[in-house]
């Protein structure tokens, strides 16, 4: 009785997952317009049925006693059905909060304070304790405000706590919660449809291909594979679990090392989320945010991107080297036939339909829209095509459905995280401490930008630990992001900029979330293919500091050709010096005295001061002329 119980509560998470993901679609088309009021209490409240459905407490408490269990599902319908009445509550003073009158009595300050906590327990059953903590120590924060130093405020009371985080449009029904409810959902749904038409599969075969002549090649083939899926997914860690399961056991056949394999497929999935065409939909909200077209942040994220996967592709070469790992054999390298180059449509249509929608001048939303028709008319194309294809339409309905539930459940999971950083901001907005973290900031690094951007830079990393990208995007250009600000950078840069380290935070222990996603299956310790990881990706902490001294390479702020060329010239010789070093191997093994020269050089090139510069290009382009010099003349010896 109770095992038929909860399958039909877990039918209703997905059916109403479903619902979430078909009303993303239709709120992206061109039909008519959703009410804002009951798009945002639509996509709340269907988040947390979603989330209460398919992650009840009885999964986590109740163990194997029927009696325990019903006991924890007990308390998920009194959550239910209590958070249903909060949010009629809500619709009931919706209008008041236009006008900025709302009249908070305590039953109805109980009410939203419910609320505020189920919101906060939903993203505990999804991601871990680490955001609710921090909600929760700021809802607390905001109360008691007679602390020393940059903490203090004047305090709040209960009532204007609750009001900030529930009952405002500054808080859980914010700004972040109305664009990720209008905008990324559908980018979130898409990502579905392609997984369900079959593009995984065809876009590692094609990745394979053109990477299997390299040594390392399978390694290679899942970095691009990676990448492309990365850039629509959301969540590195949704991507490591859709793409690792075919390409770590492929890159651990071909001779690399558990942790290895695990940490190449963190970096690149982490990686795609800054990459564009889509950029995880951040590029999106970005724009909304700097009120900058969409464009200049993916022309601006292009040359970074490219290098931080140029490196990634220089330090599982090393590795290949390192381990005398070769290419692979001819008879083993697939074959791509003319099906094959058609198959590749179910990917690159759609891609190429969001790009085109956008310089069109078309809203993001519309984008994804296009795209997920685009996605769905190419299949029915190709399918139709091949006779022995067309038998696959009869399950096209089944698909689809499943898709949609599937990409519900993501958006249940994107929504609740945004709602909680929703509270955040709103006792940061209320309190000031962004400003006095800044302050903090300032003082620390006494008038040097360097300094002030490697203090971000760490707290970017410590912020952003344990969050899916695009919460932890809010979440710390919040706090840090008027830091740099105020020292004069530019605010796409600025953005560009924590955008980078809250990735990377992705694959920074000790929380390395998208590490540890990726060990279980590769059957490594989390903490070693994070660790790992960040050997891979070393060049990523770096390019966000180029990103600001150079903005050339951003091509839409401060470009100067001769900059441009110069910073072109230095940064792949500084790239395959880092990454040869930190791997330990060139054409053979490094010595620990070479490693670390190759290290200082990079580095030197890359400061502002032109005779350094000059310097350093000469000293590591002449370590690399040597060491292969060394190479050839051993290898004629032998």
């Amino acid at each position: 009785m109770l095992t038929k119980f909860e399958s039909f509560m877990r039918q209703i998470g997905l059916w109403v997952g479903f619902v979430l993901a078909v009303a993303a679609i239709y709120g992206a088309g061109p039909f008519p317009f959703i009410e804002q009021g009951v798009r945002l209490g639509g996509a709340i409240g269907s988040a947390v049925i979603i989330t209460l459905m398919l992650k009840p407490l009885a999964n986590e408490f109740g163990g194997e006693s029927p009696n325990r269990r019903m006991f924890f599902w007990v308390i998920d319908l009194i959550i239910l059905f209590g958070f249903l009445f909060t949010l009629l509550n809500f619709a009931e003073v919706y209008e008041s909060l236009w006008d900025g009158v709302v009249i908070l009595e305590t039953p109805t300050l109980a009410i939203g304070f419910f609320g505020t906590m189920v919101i906060i327990d939903m993203v505990r059953r999804n991601f871990g304790i680490i955001l609710p903590i921090i909600c929760i120590l700021m809802l607390i924060y905001a109360q008691f405000g007679d602390l020393p130093g940059i903490f203090g405020h004047r305090g709040f009371t209960f009532e204007e706590v609750v009001e900030v985080s529930w009952f405002s449009f500054g808080g859980v029904f914010g700004r972040p919660t109305d664009i990720v409810s209008s905008i990324v959902l559908v980018f979130i749904v898409f990502g579905a449809f392609l997984e369900a038409t079959g593009a995984t599969t065809i876009l590692l075969k094609m990745a394979t291909v053109a990477t299997a002549r390299v040594r390392g090649g399978t390694a290679h083939s899942a970095i691009v594979a990676s990448a492309m899926f990365g850039t629509i997914s959301g969540s590195p860690v949704a991507n490591v679990v859709g793409t690792g399961v075919f390409t770590i056991p492929m890159i651990k056949r071909q001779g690399f090392s558990n942790s290895f394999a695990g940490a190449v497929e963190a970096a690149a999935s982490s990686g795609g989320q800054f990459t564009p065409p889509i950029m995880a939909a951040v590029a999106f909200i970005m724009a909304e945010l700097i009120g900058v077209p969409y464009i200049q942040i993916a022309i601006a994220a292009a040359v970074p991107a490219f290098f931080y996967y140029f490196s990634l592709f220089a330090s599982v070469y090393a590795e290949a080297v390192r381990l005398g790992i070769e290419p692979l054999p001819e008879d083993q390298i697939p074959v791509l036939y003319k099906d094959d180059w058609v198959e590749s449509m179910r990917f690159i249509v759609p891609l190429v339909v969001v790009v085109a929608v956008l310089f069109a001048g078309r809203s993001a939303a519309m984008a994804g829209f296009s795209a997920i028709v685009a996605a769905v008319v190419t299949g029915i194309i190709i399918d139709l095509i091949y006779a022995d294809k067309r038998q696959n339409i009869g399950a096209y309905f089944k698909q689809w459905v499943e898709a949609l539930q599937k990409g519900g459940a993501q958006c249940a999971q994107i929504m609740v995280a945004v709602g909680s950083i929703g509270i955040v901001i709103a006792v940061v907005s209320l309190t000031g401490v962004a400003g006095n973290f800044g302050s903090l900031v300032a003082e620390l690094a006494e008038g040097s930008l360097f300094a002030a951007l490697a203090v971000t830079a760490i707290a970017c990393l410590v912020l952003g630990m344990g969050l899916p990208t695009l919460p932890a995007y809010l979440f710390i250009v919040l706090f840090v992001g008027p830091v740099i600000k105020s020292l004069g950078i530019p605010v796409l840069l600025v953005h560009m900029f924590v955008l980078y380290f809250g990735v990377l935070s992705n694959v920074t222990p000790p929380v390395a979330i998208a590490a540890y996603a990726a060990a279980p299956i590769a059957g490594s310790n989390p903490m070693t293919t994070g660790f790992q990881a960040i050997k891979i990706a070393a060049v990523g902490f770096i390019i966000p500091f180029i990103l600001i001294y150079y903005p050339s390479i951003s091509f839409v702020i401060g470009f100067d050709w001769s900059e441009f060329i110069w910073i072109m010239v230095r940064l792949p010789v500084a790239v395959w010096l880092i990454a040869s070093a930190f791997i330990g191997c060139d054409t053979h093994a490094l010595s620990a005295i070479e490693r670390i020269l190759r290290t200082l050089f990079a580095v030197v090139m890359l400061i502002v001061d032109p005779t350094m510069q000059i310097g350093g290009f000469v000293l590591g382009a002449g370590t690399l002329a040597l060491h292969r010099i060394r190479a050839r003349s051993k290898q004629a010896a032998v």
